[in-house]
């Protein structure tokens, strides 16, 4: 008999795990969990005896604390945190395209889409607005805040 006790006391306790670590929140695991508990302490006092209910309660109580503690400890939480930073910049090959520079639209430039000038690919915009067929020549008009201009080479 006492060995359903334990089960569900280490249900529970599986369960809080569960629900710190992979599904965070108060949802279905931390419910079930306390569930568990309470149904150790249930069984224990009407199936063992009163003594054993007590005992069972005051383990469960004190498993809880110790969660709670281990939950609410800054510490812990800083072995699951990611400790790299994000130094890549987003379109930094639009740096290396100069006004007056040549090249092809690789895509439909519908205003926008991808040109290629050297060996550098970038993602460009129509000067006008106006959709520019791919395999187009077109030539860089300006280049301010991040962004290529183009015109269809010609016009």
């Amino acid at each position: 008999m006492w060995w359903i006790i334990a089960a569900l006391l280490l249900t529970g306790i599986v369960l809080m795990f569960v629900e710190m670590l992979l599904i965070p929140g108060v949802g279905i695991a931390g419910i079930l969990s306390f569930a568990s508990f309470g149904a150790a302490c249930w069984y224990a006092f009407t199936v063992i005896g009163r003594t054993s209910g007590i005992i069972t309660t005051i383990i469960a109580s004190v498993i809880l604390v110790i969660l709670t503690i281990i939950i609410l400890r800054g510490k812990t939480w800083k072995r699951f945190e990611l400790k790299t930073e994000v130094d890549s910049r987003v379109n930094a090959e639009n740096e290396r395209v100069k006004v007056g520079d040549t090249g092809i639209a690789q895509t439909r430039l519908a205003p926008m889409g991808t040109g290629k000038f050297g060996d550098v690919y970038c993602e460009v915009k129509s000067a006008t607005n106006a959709m520019i067929d791919a395999g187009t020549p077109v030539e860089v008009v300006e280049t301010a805040d991040n962004k290529v201009i183009v015109k269809p080479i010609g016009q």
